[in-house]
């Protein structure tokens, strides 16, 4: 490509995976905010197939706002925002309130005040009941890690130190600190899951 258009190929292995549990637990209407939404194509995917729902991509990066708003010119939505420049650990956040907030392959790959700052500031913009999703790999209780996802822990561990695969309970346990229930989880492909909260 020769436009700011960036592409994952996880992004698109896995967006329909991810579209079949939201329309499980999204609302049928309202605004979501995706955190980290890296190259846009989520996003893009999600609003072209939920389209009564009002999508408000967000990248600390601006190299990823640029992709994000290079693939919403390439088929424009009317429900999806221009991206906002949003660092979850630090905020500001955008004012609420949403119906639900998605965070898709973040936690693993950012220190640990992000996932920290991720739970507040959804707290902060999310109603009695509102949705808060994330995707991802990570280690279960009593659950040895499937190969694959532990060399991808070592890998991500030698990039940074404070990067690597968060143990579920401690995710729960800090969405409990900042007004979430845990739902449930989902087993997704390639030893992802979908986590699903909703807020007291």
């Amino acid at each position: 490509m020769t436009d700011d258009r960036r592409s994952s190929p996880a992004a698109l292995r896995n967006r329909d995976g991810i579209l079949d549990v939201l329309r499980q637990v999204l609302p049928p209407t309202g605004r979501v905010l995706e955190v980290a939404s890296g190259s846009g194509e989520h996003v893009m995917h999600f609003a072209q197939s939920l389209p009564a729902l009002e999508w408000q991509p967000s990248d600390p990066s601006a190299d990823a706002r640029q992709s994000i708003a290079a693939w919403a010119s390439e088929a424009p939505l009317a429900n999806l925002a221009p991206p906002i420049d949003l660092d979850a650990a630090a905020g500001p956040w955008p004012a609420g309130p949403f119906a639900a907030v998605l965070c898709i392959n973040m936690v693993h790959i950012s220190p640990w005040p992000a996932t920290i700052g991720l739970m507040r500031g959804a707290s902060g913009v999310l109603p009695h009941g509102g949705v808060l999703y994330l995707y991802g790999p990570y280690r279960q209780a009593g659950r040895p890690l499937a190969p694959g996802n532990a060399a991808f822990d070592e890998d991500l561990r030698a990039r940074s130190p404070d990067w690597g695969l968060r143990d579920l309970d401690t995710v729960i346990a800090c969405g409990a600190d900042h007004g979430f229930d845990f739902d449930r989880v989902v087993e997704m492909p390639a030893n992802n899951l979908s986590v699903i909260f909703h807020k007291v």
